[in-house]
């Protein structure tokens, strides 16, 4: 069932600023409307709408943060059909509106020790593309009370089906895309695995925790790092100060962490300004 629910769950995600409903979800399972909403609340704790609702102003969150688009944008790319629905719901979620959010968080990263001088020199970037890529992910969810950087480190404990991979696979690069680093998450989810070499995945034989997925050919600024730890605050870095000095924003897709047992690479997708 969990992984039903899981798909269920990326579904939900991939279709933010579809109008589709619940009804088109439990279709695609084979399942009714109803068993699907009973299942979902089981699994998560939320109803499918519930949940999507979430997903929707977390990231209209992270764009009013990172983008400069307008309010507007930012209500269609979510999901919304007009503006005052999107503000309307906004602040139910987050206590503010969409404006005086976007002030008051921009102003919080800029706290960043980097940004402030307090953290040494402010960490070194290129602006890179990446070639299209495949990875074989498995999704994971915050447990109670732990850090989303502590299960990023021991996801092989947690996933499902991990021991049926190659020793091939398990032992090259690992990916992990981090849906909601630097800010914080009522709905925490990491897709992590490892890369794929694109004439190997027709043969790999891949568990049903797990799913093949296509990263497009994006720009990124890519930082190398020598702990995790450092994740959120090099993002926050890159997103206030880093980024603007070179006309760029984040896109607001997910940060990518890849890494092995000699380095560790943060990509940021982005965008032109």
């Amino acid at each position: 069932m969990l992984n039903e629910m899981m798909r269920a769950e990326i579904w939900l995600q991939d279709h933010l600023d579809s109008q589709q409903g619940i009804e088109d979800l439990a279709s695609r399972l084979g399942y009714s409307a109803s068993q699907v909403r009973r299942r979902f609340k089981q699994c998560f704790g939320l109803s499918p709408s519930a949940y999507r609702d979430a997903l929707r102003l977390e990231k209209a969150a992270r764009l009013l943060a990172f983008t400069p688009y307008s309010i507007q944008n930012i209500a269609t790319q979510c999901g919304y059909q007009n503006h005052s629905a999107f503000s309307r719901a906004f602040q139910r979620y987050h206590n503010q509106t969409p404006r005086q959010y976007r002030q008051a968080l921009r102003v919080q990263l800029h706290h960043n020790p980097y940004c402030q001088g307090y953290g040494g020199s402010p960490p070194e970037f290129e602006i890179c593309k990446a070639p299209s890529r495949q990875a074989l992910v498995t999704r994971l969810y915050r447990k109670e009370r732990s850090h989303p950087l502590e299960t990023l480190r021991q996801w092989t404990h947690h996933a499902k089906g991990v021991e049926s991979l190659p020793d091939r696979l398990r032992q090259g690069r690992t990916i992990a895309l981090m849906h909601n680093i630097p800010l914080p998450s009522d709905v925490e989810r990491i897709d992590v695995g490892p890369l794929v070499n694109g004439n190997e995945a027709p043969g790999i034989a891949i568990p049903a925790s797990f799913r093949l997925l296509k990263l497009p050919a994006q720009q990124h600024a890519c930082v190398r790092l020598e702990a995790m730890e450092e994740i959120p605050a090099v993002v926050e870095y890159l997103v206030c100060e880093g980024l603007p000095k070179h006309r760029l924003h984040a896109s607001g897709d997910a940060v990518q962490v890849e890494w092995n047992d000699k380095n560790i690479l943060i990509r940021l997708p982005v965008q032109q300004a």
